[in-house]
């Protein structure tokens, strides 16, 4: 993780379980290529593992992240609420080869 912000996700939900907790967060259209899951996504500056994500195929993208006790106690996570805004940085390693993508595509069609 960068510390850059690449936009923001709204909590959809949060599911006890045991003495952890899961968020759903939205996920906006222009980040859902770029988050995978297992991948690295850092929530409101906690760098996380994504545990959920939804399929390409549902209407709305989001994602799930699993929080321990530790990471519940010595974040802001754990007092969040359904509704609440958070800021999201995806992985830089997918933003990179996105560009790549990108400019590979540009290249090709200029040949």
């Amino acid at each position: 993780m960068q510390g850059h912000i690449d936009g923001t996700a709204t909590l959809l939900t949060v599911t006890p379980g045991g003495a952890w907790r899961v968020l759903r967060f939205s996920l906006p259209p222009e980040a859902a290529p770029l988050v995978t899951d297992k991948g690295s996504i850092a929530v409101d500056g906690v760098s996380l593992t994504v545990s959920a994500i939804s399929p390409a195929e549902a209407p709305e993208q989001w994602f799930e992240v699993s929080l321990i006790p530790e990471t519940l106690a010595a974040t802001t996570l754990g007092g969040r609420a359904i509704g609440d805004r958070v800021n999201i940085e995806t992985d830089i390693l997918a933003r990179h080869v996105e560009r790549m993508l990108a400019l590979r595509g540009v290249a090709e069609a200029r040949a």
